[in-house]
């Protein structure tokens, strides 16, 4: 007897190998791990304590805003800096690779980045009246890894206008608009998830980021020759 395959299974595997949704989870996955909102909480919180819901809110809205400047203007003059400085994309994946390695070898231990966040940033931001763009907004969202993956993503992109760069900025602006939600209710997620629960979100994020960190690399030895595609 002749089985007639799933039709919804065939169109969402047909889908899921569409070069455009591959491209966009790798940019989501890549560019949210590295902003990392969940990690940032006990900072955010350690920064924000004693102001009032409204406040918080704000400096959230300031910090991620700040993210989305930051990653943005690097991922439309990404291809620029390249040129500019004759860097090769290869290159720049396995200096990148080697960033993101280390910070997933970080968040694997549960524990923030020095490139994210250096001893004593959050007790210098707390004394501060508005800490949303520094170091809130960058270096602990907008930090050298996620840039570091934004500019390797849009050098594999053949224009500005490609599809591949507004997949890039669509990826950066779900991020931070997620991250906003999360920074804005810190203190209810930090209760459900409880200190235990951060950790391991953090452990999870860290493990997929280190992976990704070694595609990166293997790509660009690939790239140079040292590797055949197979």
């Amino acid at each position: 007897m002749l089985l007639l395959a799933n039709p919804a299974a065939a169109a969402f595997q047909e889908i899921s190998h569409a070069p455009l949704v591959r491209f966009s989870v790798l940019a989501l996955s890549s560019i949210f791990f590295l902003v990392d909102p969940f990690a940032a909480i006990p900072s955010f919180l350690a920064i924000t304590d004693g102001v009032d819901n409204a406040r918080r809110k704000r400096m959230a809205r300031k910090a991620t805003l700040t993210c989305f400047i930051v990653l943005t203007s690097f991922a439309l003059a990404g291809q620029l800096i390249f040129r500019m400085f004759g860097i090769t994309l290869p290159a720049f994946e396995i200096a990148g690779g080697l960033i993101l390695l280390l910070i997933g070898l970080d968040m694997l231990e549960a524990k923030r980045s020095p490139t994210q966040e250096a001893s004593g940033d959050t007790e210098e931001a707390a004394e501060k009246e508005d800490a949303g763009i520094v170091p809130l907004g960058i270096p602990m969202l907008a930090g050298p890894g996620a840039i570091s993956s934004v500019m390797v993503l849009v050098g594999a992109a053949p224009g500005i206008w490609h599809w591949q760069m507004g997949a890039v900025i669509g990826s950066i602006a779900l991020t931070c608009l997620v991250s906003y939600w999360i920074l804005s209710a810190a203190g209810r997620v930090k209760k459900v998830l409880g200190e235990t629960g951060i950790r391991i979100l953090v452990r999870i994020m860290g493990l997929l980021l280190v992976a990704l960190a070694m595609q990166f690399f293997v790509n660009g030895l690939t790239d140079l020759g040292f590797f055949t595609r197979g």
